[in-house]
This record gives C-alpha cells, structure tokens and sequence, in this order.
C-alpha cells in the first residue's frame, strides 16, 4: 500500500470512528487556495468538529503523529476552517479543531486516537 492510500484508508477510519461516536460527516478533504481540512463532522451536541487526520505506518513511528501538524499547519486549518464556516452560514456554531492520529495494525485494523481540541483558533 503506498502512501497516499494509507492516507487515505486512516481518513476513513477515523471518520469511521467519529461516526461511531454519533457525529454527522459534514465533509471530507475540504479545500480552498488557503488550506485543506481532512474531515469537517459535527458531534451530537451540536460542535463542528475540524479534523486533521496523521496516519503513520510502523516505519514512521518515530515521532507521534500529531507532532507534525506545525503551527504553520495549524494557522492554514484555522483560515481554511473559518471560510468553511462563513460559506455556510455557520459562524456563530461552536467548532473544535481535533487531531486524529492513526496507526494500520498487523490484524488489518486501524488504532484511532482523538486529541480532542488538540489546538484552538487563537494558535499562534
């Protein structure tokens, strides 16, 4: 499996989970020139939830996966997240920036961890 497609198998896993969870996919890979959001959810109590989704495989596991969302990063998901939340219509709902770090095991399953509000719009 290359590394696109792990990618993109630890974005469906970890929408999976979030689903499981009794959150609403609102939208996946969502981009404008500024940034890109993985997954865009909203969670039974109403929160949007922005998701930035870091699959490594055990090759890479030198360094938790969340370690690599930079400040830079963090500033592009909070511009990219706030448009999202302008184009509709939502800019006075409660959102959440999460990390989801997730790891393909050997059984062919997928450990998701959640950092939930793992940065927030003031990130410098």
């Amino acid at each position: 499996m290359d590394r696109a497609e792990t990618g993109r198998r630890g974005e469906q896993a970890a929408a999976r989970y979030y689903i499981g969870q009794g959150c609403t996919l609102l939208a996946r890979n969502y981009r404008i020139r500024e940034g890109e959001i993985d997954l865009i959810l909203r969670d039974p109590a109403g929160v949007i939830v922005f998701c930035e989704v870091k699959t490594r495989t055990d090759r890479d596991a030198l360094c938790r996966p969340a370690a690599s969302v930079t400040v830079a990063k963090r500033r592009r998901i909070i511009r990219t997240a706030r448009q999202y939340l302008q184009q509709t219509g939502q800019q006075e709902v409660f959102a959440r920036f999460d990390v989801a770090e997730v790891n393909p095991l050997d059984s062919g399953r997928w450990m998701v961890h959640i950092i939930k509000g793992a940065f927030d719009a003031s990130a410098r």
